[in-house]
């Protein structure tokens, strides 16, 4: 099977608009998640990964913060269910074994659940509100050499 899109590691500064794009249709007009709480300060110091199609569109989006934190992953409505969100979370846990991260936590979804634990994140602590959809601490511990 062709692969029909691209993952590319890219920096906020480079790629905002894209970044932008992607997380304003499944944030702030699909999940309904405030404004003012989609943009923080971290996008500038986050290692980026960005997906697009070969026409260069782009069409998916996660990041990981300096301390280990994943966040923000986002695939458009129409390419989900293609591996992209699966191609993606490889991709940043690989960098994040190169870079020397020995834990990795997110806020998942509590929709998402399932994906992360296909990679070995587990579920600790209570559910609880962010942005007005359900979610719960997750971590994974990544096999890094030291």
């Amino acid at each position: 099977m062709k692969c029909s899109y691209r993952l590319r590691i890219v920096k906020w500064k480079d790629e905002e608009a894209a970044l932008r794009s992607i997380r304003t249709a499944v944030f702030i007009h699909e999940q309904h998640v405030p404004v003012h709480l989609e943009w923080d300060e971290f996008d500038a110091i986050s290692m980026h990964i960005l997906a697009q199609d070969f026409d260069e569109q782009s069409i998916g989006t996660v990041r990981l913060l300096p301390n280990g934190y994943v966040s923000r992953m986002a695939v458009l409505k129409e390419w989900r269910r293609k591996g992209i969100g699966t191609a993606m979370m490889q991709k940043l846990l690989q960098q994040a074994e190169n870079l020397g991260v020995q834990q990795i936590k997110l806020n998942a979804q509590v929709s998402a659940i399932q994906f992360y634990e296909r990679f070995g994140f587990q579920v600790f602590g209570k559910e609880f509100m962010d942005a007005g959809i359900l979610h719960i601490k997750m971590e994974l511990r990544l096999n890094v050499k030291l």
